[in-house]
């Protein structure tokens, strides 16, 4: 267990004080992946394979299984989203890929495609209790933005949650709130459920 001291985000010294960091999740980061995302795999042994599996393969998987995968997919050279760092520590990441590789979005109803544009998604987001509430979840849209942009992207797109009902742990809002995505310059481009929406943001 670390013994590091926690300080509230903003309080000197702490995490607000610290500049932010981004770097895409290859091989040589995988150990920094594994350490934010902790013995429980972020969201109840998800490892971030929500989006990219079919369902009875991931509840199979919940754990071990998802963590294999999500490890086999780093290690065959994908780049399946990008961690920040704040004082050389991974505090958070979100999961960004061309929209084919996430094909969990290709069957939904909700987030089904606006048209028939090449996009990049932002699915999914995961934060460490000590990093939340202190505005990093748009600093996260903006550098995945910058970084599908260096690759190609034209269009980015987020199915963030509208308002989270209240009393809502952090974990349910896994896709991000819409109010991140605005600050982040995204703009309501569909929505087809009283929770959630897709945005987007044009980047050519």
């Amino acid at each position: 267990m670390s013994t590091r001291a926690v300080r509230k985000p903003g309080a000197p010294g702490g995490l607000g004080a610290r500049k932010l960091a981004f770097k895409p999740v290859t091989t040589a980061l995988w150990d920094d992946f594994c350490e934010l995302f902790g013995p429980r795999g972020a969201c109840a042994g998800c490892w971030c394979m929500w989006w990219r599996l079919p369902r009875p393969e991931f509840r199979a998987g919940k754990g071990k299984g998802n963590r294999a995968a999500m490890r086999k997919l780093v290690h065959s050279g994908v780049v399946p989203g990008i961690l920040a760092y704040r004082g050389g520590r991974p505090v958070a990441w979100c999961s960004v890929a061309p929209r084919e590789e996430f094909p969990a979005l290709e069957r939904s109803r909700v987030f089904a495609r606006v048209d028939d544009a090449p996009v990049w998604s932002i699915p999914c987001f995961f934060v460490s209790r000590e990093a939340r509430r202190s505005g990093i979840t748009v600093k996260l849209i903006e550098a995945a933005a910058v970084y599908a942009k260096r690759k190609g992207a034209r269009i980015i797109e987020g199915y963030p949650v509208i308002a989270p009902a209240s009393g809502t742990a952090d974990a349910f809002a896994f896709t991000g709130l819409a109010s991140s995505f605005r600050k982040a310059g995204f703009a309501e481009a569909a929505r087809r459920s009283e929770r959630s929406a897709v945005y987007r943001r044009t980047l050519a």
